[in-house]
């Protein structure tokens, strides 16, 4: 499986809603790094996504943003 590493913010409700599906749901297999309080993933995310939104799942080198396209891609991929 891919490198899977998911960018947070610490009061993004999106963000929150993806970190409990994963909870519920045993995967344990995602990075979780907060862009709040971890600057070079901050930058990382800017760079290599285009954009500050979280919540930001890395597969690989891909971004995918939207918390509903998150959790189907982890129900495909993880479940």
């Amino acid at each position: 499986m891919e490198n899977l590493k998911l960018f947070v913010g610490t009061f993004c409700p999106f963000c929150v809603k993806v970190e409990r599906f994963m909870e519920e749901n045993n995967i344990k297999n995602v990075d979780i790094v907060n862009i709040d309080t971890d600057v070079e993933a901050r930058n990382f995310l800017v760079e290599h996504g285009g954009k500050r939104q979280v919540p930001c799942l890395f597969a690989g080198d891909k971004p995918l943003y939207e918390s509903n396209d998150i959790i189907e891609f982890l129900k495909k991929t993880s479940l």
